[in-house]
């Protein structure tokens, strides 16, 4: 198995938790495809990496002290 990684960047987790909100959405009679939910999966972890490269050059610009 690969390192250690943090929980919001694996596919399994986002997948499963998508899984559930289609499934909950059906009984509101939203519809969605299986091959839409792997889209999905997708374009959220992309999101992801997006959002935690942002914040790590953002933390480097506030950041308080040099690094070594």
């Amino acid at each position: 198995m690969d390192p250690i990684k943090p929980w919001y960047m694996s596919r399994s987790i986002w997948g499963g938790l998508i899984a559930a909100a289609a499934s909950l959405g059906s009984l509101f009679g939203l519809t969605l495809e299986t091959g839409d939910q792997l889209i999905l999966t997708e374009a959220l972890l992309q999101a992801i990496g997006a959002l935690g490269a942002a914040a790590a050059v953002y933390g480097r610009f506030a950041a308080t002290s040099r690094l070594f």
